[in-house]
């Protein structure tokens, strides 16, 4: 009883380390949201291989738990690479993000949405697969009278809303799944000019059509030298090797650790999927999960913004 015990834990074992090791050889996008839990399924791993060894001491156990051990390491690892540096305390906000996808049959939340967007203090705020919240506009407005996006309930997936106006703005398609799913915009910030893309990406075991997007946006931001923040909802985390690919050499940096915003059931043991990025000369002071889901499948987000001297 105990052999065959240890046997069945070690072939699941077997497989779903071999599974998340599959990403030092191949991106294949199917798996990439097998790589986006390697942190969880490693930790998951490493204790049914203690519990495998509980029932027969074998040198496959121990094996076992060093290749878990290993990818678990590794995978903290991957996610601090790109963490930004911490600002002094006593630096003053430049500005306060908010981005949220609500979820775009969330109807019977849109109201307390945007009771929360207007209790935010959120400077710009981006709403992906925003139709919950189109009936709200007119209030939202009277704190956001500057809009990109949702001119008609038929056409209002991403919303970016701003107390100032903006100095440029255009809407872009990605890849060639959805339309008009990044808005890129400028603001002027006492001074200080700072450009905003807003992607809304597809989901990852969609073929290729996640890695194609993000070439487009990596090919957009060439165009945006200075100051530069962008967040959305990319449906994976930074331990993908497609967003691993498009952070790589940008300048891009987070908050760590991010917030998990993806199983909401999940809570603080999901994976963080909606990301908030920036590049000197800003800093994130501190990236925040929204406290409630609203009704949606996503939780959002908010970022602090200072300059870096």
């Amino acid at each position: 009883m105990r052999h065959t015990v240890f046997c069945v834990l070690s072939v699941l074992i077997t497989i779903a380390l071999a599974l998340v090791s599959l990403r030092y050889f191949t991106d294949f996008w199917l798996l990439s949201l097998v790589y986006s839990f390697q942190i969880h399924l490693s930790v998951i791993c490493a204790v049914g291989a203690i519990v495998a060894l509980v029932f027969k001491r074998h040198w496959y156990g121990f094996l076992m738990l060093a290749v878990a051990t290993f990818l678990n390491i590794h995978g903290v690892i991957m996610l601090r690479e790109f963490a930004g540096k911490t600002p002094p305390e006593d630096a003053p906000r430049l500005f306060r993000l908010m981005s949220f996808n609500i979820e775009n049959d969330n109807f019977e939340n849109g109201e307390r949405i945007a009771d929360a967007i207007l209790a935010s203090g959120a400077d710009i705020v981006d709403i992906m697969e925003a139709q919950p919240v189109f009936a709200q506009l007119p209030r939202l407005s009277q704190l956001y009278p500057y809009r990109i996006g949702c001119d008609s309930s038929e056409t209002c997936d991403t919303l970016v809303l701003s107390k100032r106006p903006f100095a440029h703005q255009e809407v872009h398609d990605l890849g060639e799944l959805w339309k008009q799913r990044l808005v890129a915009a400028s603001i002027d910030f006492d001074g200080m000019p700072v450009d905003f893309l807003f992607p809304h990406l597809s989901k990852p075991y969609f073929d290729d059509f996640q890695a194609d997007e993000l070439e487009d946006l990596k090919t957009i931001m060439q165009s945006h030298l200075g100051a530069l923040v962008i967040a959305g909802d990319f449906n994976s985390s930074i331990l993908a090797p497609t967003i691993q690919h498009f952070l790589r050499g940008t300048g891009l940096n987070t908050a760590f650790p991010e917030p998990t915003t993806w199983p909401v059931r999940a809570g603080a043991f999901g994976i963080s999927i909606d990301h908030v990025f920036a590049r000197p000369p800003l800093l994130i002071r501190s990236t925040s999960r929204l406290a409630d889901s609203f009704g949606s499948n996503h939780y959002g987000l908010v970022s602090d913004f200072v300059r870096q001297y």
